[in-house]
């Protein structure tokens, strides 16, 4: 199967109706006939896939994840790569880390096929441009603790794929998420050649475009409006980026409990819930508490062991980097 944009010269592209997210969904054929709160119910019913496809993934997610783990504990970043929603659920998914968990911009980062312009409007024909990610990739400078997660619902964006090859070639480990099942997406392999007095010749395995080592399928079947993946596989897609970045930071000690504890305080809201969280736990007034934070350059987690093991900011980051950066060994578990 090629995964080349369609011809210059006018030729039709690939047919890509074998595809899941192609199909056509029985219940919704008569869709446009239904009234606003049969649709509604319809759309719901087909959204409840949504959570079972994710805990069908959750094996391979755990082993890709346990790798994007182990690459940034040596300096490594995760990226993602898609087009169209699927590059915008990436971007999103990048952009919420710093200030959830003060993580450095750099170490999660999204790439979206047109550019960051193709967040709001789309981009014609830039998923078709299989090297559109490189020039981005090469300024990144990828290595061997890398983890690169090329997102496409239907498995076949050339942008992706490009994207997957080079980082391969960088050393970095791969990934494809997608919403339809591998092997659709593996290439046919041509019949056998028979000749006269000559042995079957054996035709080769099928393989994918590009090397990939975490196969990330969220199988949602067909959507309610036929190949509209913003819908099922784009709400699947959305809850597996939260699982990945979100258990990767909770893996590098991002949180105490079930408590945002390295959270950046960009704002009101954020910084009242950094002055809650340290006058909870440490069972002081809110104005202690702000001044704790003030004294600890904002981080929550210096202001609790300042005040719970009565140190200096000084003593507190160098205690927190003794135990990396995790509160539990330290202060034991939250209240």
């Amino acid at each position: 199967m090629s995964d080349q944009p369609p011809a210059p010269n006018g030729q039709p592209p690939n047919d890509r109706g074998h595809l899941a997210t192609e199909q056509r969904l029985a219940a919704a054929a008569a869709i446009d006939a239904l009234s606003v709160e049969a649709t509604l119910r319809l759309m719901n019913t087909q959204d409840m896939e949504v959570p079972l496809a994710l805990r069908r993934a959750i094996p391979v997610l755990a082993k890709l994840i346990e790798a994007v783990v182990a690459g940034m504990r040596e300096g490594g970043r995760l990226i993602y790569c898609g087009a169209g929603t699927s590059g915008r659920l990436g971007v999103l998914d990048a952009s919420e880390c710093p200030p959830t968990f003060c993580s450095d911009p750099d170490q999660v980062v999204g790439l979206i096929a047109g550019g960051d312009g193709a967040l709001r409007k789309a981009v014609e024909g830039a998923e078709d441009q299989r090297d559109g990610a490189v020039p981005a990739l090469e300024r990144l400078r990828l290595t061997e603790h890398d983890t690169l997660i090329g997102i496409a619902a239907g498995g076949t964006t050339p942008y992706v794929w490009g994207a997957i090859d080079y980082a391969h070639a960088q050393g970095a480990t791969t990934a494809l998420m997608t919403c339809v099942p591998v092997k659709t997406l593996m290439a046919r392999p041509r019949a056998p050649v028979v000749k006269p007095n000559e042995p079957v010749s054996v035709p080769p395995k099928p393989e994918l475009p590009a090397p990939v080592y975490h196969k990330i399928e969220l199988l949602v079947g067909p959507e309610v409006l036929t190949g509209s993946t913003r819908m099922k596989a784009g709400s699947a897609t959305k809850l597996a980026l939260n699982m990945i970045s979100t258990t990767a930071m909770l893996q590098l000690g991002k949180a105490w409990g079930n408590l945002m504890v390295d959270l950046n305080a960009s704002n009101a809201k954020l910084l009242d819930r950094s002055i809650r969280i340290v006058s909870s736990q440490a069972r002081v007034s809110r104005d202690h508490a702000a001044e704790l934070l003030n004294e600890a350059g904002g981080r929550v987690k210096v202001a609790l062991v300042m005040a719970l093991r009565q140190v200096g900011p000084d003593e507190a980051r160098q205690l927190l980097d003794e135990h990396d950066q995790k509160l539990r060994p330290i202060l034991g578990p939250p209240r």
